[in-house]
């Protein structure tokens, strides 16, 4: 049994933790939130309050870390709008939050780290994405999760494995609700590229599984149908206002290839759920 810690048990971590708990391992599982608590214990999980600033951590963390051997990380960088931490844009805020927590890793017993990142690092180009793509955000949260990836890369007092997930959707979570109805939607041609909670968490199970570190997995879907069909189907399906698309807008053809998390972890998608 390997005790794992996951920093941010929300709408992936918290259903990533029941899984890794069925698979026999000991999960230290954190919230910012003190009303989740008492759902994380009755889950099974190990529950922290541990709230990550760009300036300081709550003083739970040496306990939250403590006996781990692993560490997921599933924070969302929040740069937009009214989860913006702070006015100056100008600030690496959750950068500046990753820095913070680094060294309570390096006293801790984590050997071994997997940080949740997303394919927006690559920015929007008129290609096939891989691995070996050179990254080029254009989102602020990109740039920041970038940023952020380097430093686990660097640090040499642990094993990293940085995780680009593409569009999240789950049975809870799909984008053509937002978009069901609106019109001039841009780029009705650009292949989707997404992936289903289901397969988050396995892939993830299977990373720690086959001991797969000091990677970097881009982890999306092998099914890139355009945009205009893909959410026209979707709201057929859901009875929804059907989207309407702009000929006029740009087409961006980026597709994020799965081959690696394919043949390197031998992981087969289950493209029912798309």
């Amino acid at each position: 049994m390997t005790q794992i810690s996951i920093l941010g048990c929300g709408w992936l971590g918290l259903p990533l933790a029941k899984k890794l708990i069925e698979k026999g391992h000991s999960v230290n599982g954190s919230t910012t939130s003190e009303s989740k608590l008492s759902t994380l214990k009755e889950s099974g999980i190990n529950p922290f309050l541990v709230a990550l600033e760009s300036q300081s951590v709550s003083e739970s963390i040496n306990d939250f870390l403590s006996e781990s051997e692993i560490l997921i990380i599933d924070i969302p960088p929040k740069l937009r709008g009214n989860n913006a931490d702070s006015g100056d844009s100008s600030r690496n805020i959750f950068v500046e939050k990753i820095e913070i927590l680094i060294p309570f890793i390096e006293k801790s017993t984590v050997t071994k780290v997997l940080f949740v990142s997303s394919t927006s690092v690559y920015g929007d180009e008129n290609t096939t994405i891989t691995e070996e793509t050179t990254a080029n955000p254009e989102t602020e949260s990109g740039k920041q999760l970038l940023l952020a990836e380097a430093v686990f890369q660097k640090n040499q007092n642990f094993e990293t494995t940085i995780l680009r997930f593409g569009g999240l959707i789950g049975e809870d979570r799909h984008p053509v609700k937002f978009l069901a109805g609106k019109e001039n939607l841009e780029n009705p041609d650009a292949p989707v590229n997404l992936i289903h909670q289901n397969d988050c968490i396995k892939i993830i199970q299977e990373i720690i599984k086959q001991s797969k570190w000091n990677e970097v997995f881009n982890a999306v879907a092998p099914f890139h149908p355009t945009r205009q069909e893909y959410y026209t189907q979707k709201a057929k399906e859901q009875n929804l206002v059907l989207p309407k698309f702009s000929t006029e807008k740009s087409n961006i053809k980026k597709v994020i290839s799965s081959e690696k998390v394919e043949n390197s972890l031998k992981y087969q998608f289950a493209l029912g759920n798309y």
